[in-house]
């Protein structure tokens, strides 16, 4: 069992001023080890700013991030993978003149000595590392049910197919703590029926954190849930005790949130 002390993410107190509006106010939230934290809120509720901050793309103004006990000082996203935290995009992010494969094994730099990178600009890599590299992902690519697009490049495949990408890309690096920016954004209900099987299956290997405005997904994949509104943590716990949050209901305009409807956002 993984010590809650030192696995735990932690976001504390962390407030965000864009030109003199409050994007963010004192918001904290914690992602236990194993565990799978949704962060929701209706439109305008800062839960993209908070992602952004949770990713290093926005620096907060007030608060600190921790992870596995250690303060995240002025965190920039391409260290994510090196503390063994992965991370998906709305907009994805794959590289169109690269085949699948070949984007997933990008996400591979945590472990391999010489670099996806370094191996663009001719420094050697070993045979078997690349062996090794192209295997994982390989695995993580048929788990998705992505396999059969290996070779193909990103712009020719269907959108759910290029977001099942993302995630292997994401996955590769066997992350510890996985942040999801909106999974079930442009997928069917079917898709996202298995997005939700996914991801209680990867909270059994990682920490999960996903801002999303399907509630059905979050109700039913989320062991605790983080509700903001203009900024402000208004209701915290478990998905049957927020759903029945007084605050909550009226942030969302009271039948959005008690009928599980999906919720436009505002962030």
């Amino acid at each position: 069992m993984a010590d809650r002390t030192v696995s735990a993410f932690r976001m504390s107190a962390i407030s965000v001023n864009f030109g003199g509006i409050a994007a963010l106010d004192d918001v904290s939230l914690e992602v236990a080890p194993n565990q799978v934290l949704g962060v929701i809120g209706p439109n305008g509720a800062g839960k993209t700013t908070l992602f952004n901050v949770a990713c290093g793309f926005i620096q907060p103004d007030a608060g600190a991030l921790t992870w596995r006990d250690r303060e995240l000082r002025r965190l920039k996203p391409h260290q994510l993978a090196g503390l063994g935290i992965g991370r998906t995009l709305q907009g994805l992010g794959l590289f169109d003149r690269m085949t699948v494969l070949e984007n997933v094994v990008v996400g591979a730099d945590r472990h391999a000595r010489a670099g996806f990178f370094a191996g663009m600009l001719g420094l050697r890599r070993s045979a078997r590392e690349e062996h090794d590299l192209r295997e994982r992902a390989m695995a993580l690519l048929d788990e998705l049910g992505a396999a059969t697009y290996a070779g193909q490049l990103p712009p020719s495949l269907p959108y759910p197919v290029r977001k099942r990408v993302a995630l292997a890309r994401a996955l590769v690096s066997e992350p510890d703590l996985l942040l999801l920016d909106e999974p079930a954004a442009g997928l069917s209900g079917d898709d996202m029926a298995e997005l939700g099987e996914l991801i209680k299956g990867l909270s059994q290997r990682m920490s999960v954190m996903l801002v999303e405005h399907h509630m059905d997904l979050v109700m039913s994949v989320c062991d605790h849930i983080v509700v903001l509104d203009f900024g402000k943590n208004i209701a915290s716990g478990p998905p049957a005790q927020v759903k029945e949050d007084p605050a909550v209901l009226a942030a969302y305009l009271g039948d959005e949130v008690e009928h599980d409807r999906p919720a436009t956002t505002r962030s």
